[in-house]
């Protein structure tokens, strides 16, 4: 049997040929439809709210004070890596522990535990309803628009303009459309749940520490570098894929782009990654979208409007849609390629 139905459902009593890769796929297909139509669980349920609690209680004490001033520091590295790891391993401890306790499961069963313990993982839904809620607050009033956009990014909105507060809304749909679905879809294809679990931990801890300046108080310069940089990696091939997703999914409305030059925009921002989900959307839309101070991908681009809002969800929707499509063959090729 192939790595990705073995890592994601071990062959329970009863199960033959394929079942464990369909029971996968199954499972896969139920995260998705929960959350297109139940979103979140309470918080209290939530595991990224739980790793969100671990890397909060932790973080205070190996990120010092910013009044600390910055310094190379690499007792706050060495604490900030045995964290992050130590987060990691309970996490893959927990997911590896309900992906036992599928073994012996009936094929059902098993699905319906991975798809529940999954679903918490993806969370396109309340992307798209976050973004789409900055777009009806800009329609209310600037100041609520900017207010509503404050949930949804870490980055100063007080001085923006209605255009750069849609921009803003749209460079996190693309970059969050990766991190909150298409990767951890990605690494579920590859190990299973552990997989998923331990890339949203990852990228959880990276939107927590990842920062090269002050954040809460705190300078994370070194206590959160390993956290910044195990996301990167674990990001890398997803990124890039979701890129080519964007394109895929764009040439059913005609347009298109030429990779080089979504190469080319892709290499303006600071981070290895995120620049490629913003580009292609940049360059799928027609629109500018920038962060002050930072990068400007498709300068030559027109400034966003609420339509374009419209366009880029509906483009992450079919992202969502062909991920899943291309995860249940991946899922079902490498059950026929580890077949005897």
């Amino acid at each position: 049997m192939p790595g990705a139905a073995w890592l994601a459902l071990p062959l329970g009593e009863g199960w033959g040929g394929g079942a464990p890769a369909l029971a996968s796929i199954a499972a896969l297909w139920l995260a998705l439809t929960i959350d297109h139509w139940l979103g979140e669980p309470p918080a209290r349920w939530h595991p990224v709210v739980w790793i969100g609690r671990y890397l909060g209680w932790t973080g205070r004490h190996i990120a010092p004070p910013a009044v600390a001033g910055a310094t190379r520091d690499l007792s706050r590295f060495a604490a900030g890596s045995v964290a992050w790891c130590a987060g990691a391993f309970l996490v893959l401890v927990v997911a590896w522990g309900l992906t036992a306790a599928a073994q012996g499961l009936p094929m059902w069963a098993a699905a319906l535990l991975t798809g529940l313990a999954l679903k918490p993982l993806l969370a396109w839904r309340m992307l798209r309803d976050e973004v789409l809620e900055v777009e009806g607050a800009l329609d209310r009033s600037l100041v609520v628009g900017r207010t509503q956009l404050a949930r949804l990014v870490s980055r100063d909105v007080s001085a923006l303009s209605a255009s750069e507060v849609r921009e803003s809304a749209i460079e996190s749909l693309s970059e969050n459309l990766n991190d909150s679905l298409v990767a951890p879809v990605f690494w579920f294809v590859l190990f299973g749940l552990p997989g998923a679990a331990v890339y949203r931990f990852a990228n959880t801890a990276d939107a927590m520490w990842g920062y090269r300046g002050e954040r809460d108080g705190r300078r994370w310069e070194w206590a959160g570098k390993w956290a910044a940089r195990a996301d990167d990696v674990l990001s890398w091939v997803p990124a890039r894929l979701t890129a080519l997703l964007l394109l895929c999914c764009s040439l059913f409305s005609g347009a298109g782009m030429a990779m080089r030059e979504l190469r080319s925009e892709a290499r303006k921002t600071p981070s290895p990654n995120s620049g490629w989900p913003m580009a292609a959307m940049a360059l799928l839309l027609g629109v500018r979208l920038a962060k002050p101070g930072a990068y400007t991908l498709n300068p030559a681009g027109r400034q966003p409007f609420a339509c374009d809002t419209l366009r880029a969800v509906a483009l992450g929707r079919r992202v969502v849609a062909l991920s899943a499509l291309c995860a249940t063959l991946a899922i079902g090729s490498m059950s026929t390629w580890g077949s005897p």
